[in-house]
């Protein structure tokens, strides 16, 4: 039981006063941090695999033939070959329409648009792309099949294959998802240590009281009991402020993010999973700081006698 039952008589020799001492105040501090942080990480864990599963069996090809008529049809052929293959999900040209507006984007436009009908941007010369997905997570053998493929039906042309320079954004979105995790596990650590220290702080202050109870025949686990109560339910009043200001915090960052539809960030969820986690924790700290204050107290009354 993480806040064991105690008769009413026995509460009055260690009254309850809800968030009073600095305990709650610091236990509600490290559990916003805590449920701040595994957001975080699983926000950035989810998005780098949304991202590897995204470039995983994709490539890019470039073709760069100067005239615009053969750089088409080549465009075409390839399609065409590469979507008959066996190795090959699907493959689809790049329309210059769609080049446009993505150079737009970054360049602007003399009609102040997205430069799909910009004529500075229609007489730039753009290569020809066709986007290829593979079948399976193997893709050493397509590989080779695909340059054949493309040395047949577009000399010349170049093969980039998406994991080259998107697969290094992955990695470092995982490594910053398990430094998040890395700091969950060290708060956890330290709300420990904070439970630690309330322990023997308790029993230095009281220890008239549990002198007084020892020589009327308390046992060790009845006074453990007592003071565990006592600590228990601090360290839940703190939990519970510390999850409301992060739920509020994070219905907010929520709110702000569903407005972001492209780009990484909009790889970037919590899910059902990140959500039963995040509503998990405050009861599973609840659990860590009741056991840590019973054996810390245990530990501690065997000393006294």
């Amino acid at each position: 039981m993480i806040i064991p039952r105690v008769p009413v008589q026995h509460r009055r020799l260690l009254p309850d006063h809800r968030l009073s001492g600095p305990t709650p105040w610091v236990i509600a501090i490290l559990m916003l941090l805590t449920l701040l942080a595994a957001a975080a990480g699983v926000g950035l864990a989810r998005s780098a695999n949304a991202i590897g599963a995204a470039i995983a069996g994709r490539v890019t090809v470039q073709i760069v033939t100067a005239n615009p008529v053969t750089r088409a049809e080549q465009a075409a052929a390839l399609r065409r070959a590469a979507a008959g293959q066996p190795f090959v999900r699907s493959a689809r040209t790049v329309e210059p329409a769609e080049l446009r507006a993505t150079l737009g984007q970054w360049f602007g436009s003399a009609d102040g648009g997205n430069g799909g009908d910009d004529p500075v941007l229609k007489s730039l010369p753009l290569p020809a792309l066709v986007d290829i997905d593979f079948v399976g997570e193997d893709h050493a053998g397509p590989m080779r099949q695909l340059r054949a493929l493309v040395a047949r039906e577009a000399p010349g042309a170049r093969i980039i294959p998406h994991a080259e320079w998107l697969g290094p954004v992955a990695r470092l979105i995982r490594s910053l998802a398990w430094i998040a995790g890395a700091l969950v596990l060290l708060m956890t650590a330290a709300s420990a240590a904070v439970v630690i220290m309330t322990a023997r702080a308790a029993l230095g202050t009281h220890y008239a009281t549990i002198e007084m109870l020892h020589m009327i025949g308390a046992t060790d686990q009845q006074i453990a009991r007592l003071f565990q109560r006592r600590i228990a339910i601090d360290t839940a009043y703190g939990i519970a402020l510390g999850s409301t200001v992060a739920a509020a915090i994070l219905l907010l960052i929520g709110w702000q993010w569903s407005g972001v539809t492209a780009g990484l960030a909009a790889t970037a969820s919590l899910g059902a999973g990140g959500w039963a986690l995040l509503l998990a924790l405050p009861l599973l700290a609840i659990a860590l700081a009741a056991w840590t204050a019973r054996q810390t107290l245990l530990a501690a009354l065997k000393k006294i006698l």
